[in-house]
């Protein structure tokens, strides 16, 4: 769909972080360090799991298009704001502002479904596991990443359909670095209750039953977890799921605290601050919580790294 710029304008102000020009090169050298560590560390774990035949399971599959989704979905907010640091510009286009809503929403939602993916992945491992090889074959682990994508072009799709038939004043400032879609109903001169409706409500399904069936998910592991006699069969089912219960928790932490800090604080600035968590941060953590607390990802790592030597 072609986005109806109902208004003329061409550009907005992201007023980004900080106004203080002396702060300016520490925000653009953290950011862009950031940046490259959660690109390289994901692009890693995408090069191991395909590298070595002993990670060619459900799992790993699952993780690498994780690992994927957050190189997207961090792509999507922190180049633009490295190219406005460095040229003193804070100008985003139209079309460029609603390019971000459109992949904010889909690497976001992808992030959250492929959770869901591994999560019933690792239900399935330790509640059924005579039978997790027939259960888990390549036909339904591609249709699970398949409708993941699928389910998040729609989600973003629905999403930028609203957004694009808002009306903007001919000066518009974003208190942020990226095109925050809760902040552009903000700023609209249009009547925007239709479009915070439909935002609600479709965020609310496409975040609330993911993380329902997570949380169904875990409910049922740690219920067979705890019929378990011995202590050793008990820490070796556990860590199993360790990495992927902290990433849920990560994801789902830092989104639901951005949210609380938004509705509490009536400060914009420091909701632009508080989103940092899970656009930045929690891309680039997530390689860590795989690598450090997995062997076979330590050990494929190791291989990977002594090829490229």
């Amino acid at each position: 769909m072609e986005p109806n710029n109902l208004t003329g304008v061409s550009a907005f102000l992201l007023l980004g972080l900080s106004e203080d020009p002396q702060l300016q090169p520490l925000l653009f050298g953290l950011f862009l360090s950031m940046y490259l560590i959660a690109v390289s560390g994901n692009l890693f774990i995408v090069l191991a799991v395909i590298s070595d035949s002993h990670l060619h399971t459900p799992m790993y599959f699952f993780l690498s298009n994780l690992s994927l989704a957050d190189i997207g979905f961090i792509s999507t907010t922190v180049p633009k704001m490295l190219v406005n640091i460095q040229a003193q510009n804070k100008s985003i286009t139209y079309v460029g502002c609603l390019t971000q809503v459109y992949f904010f929403y889909f690497f976001g939602s992808l992030d959250s479904l492929l959770l869901t993916a591994m999560a019933y992945d690792r239900y399935v491992a330790i509640c059924h596991p005579l039978h997790y090889t027939v259960i888990m074959n390549p036909r339904l682990c591609g249709f699970l990443v398949f409708m993941s994508f699928f389910i998040g072009l729609l989600y973003s799709q629905m999403h930028i359909s609203g957004v694009s038939q808002l009306s903007f004043c001919k000066s518009v400032e974003i208190p942020h670095f990226f095109c925050d879609p809760p902040q552009l109903p903000k700023v609209a001169c249009s009547d925007t209750s239709t479009t915070i409706i439909l935002s609600y409500c479709v965020g609310a399904i496409i975040g609330g039953v993911p993380a329902s069936l997570i949380l169904f998910s875990y409910h049922r592991i740690v219920s067979s977890i705890l019929k378990v006699s011995s202590s050793g069969g008990k820490y070796k089912a556990f860590s199993t799921c360790g990495s992927h219960l902290s990433v849920v928790c990560l994801f789902y932490g830092t989104g639901l605290g951005v949210y609380l800090s938004s509705a509490i604080s009536s400060s914009t600035r420091k909701g632009a601050v508080a989103s940092v968590m899970y656009t930045v941060v929690t891309p680039m953590l997530n390689p860590f919580i795989y690598s450090l607390r997995n062997r076979d990802i330590k050990r494929a790592l190791r291989r990977l790294l002594c090829k490229t030597a």
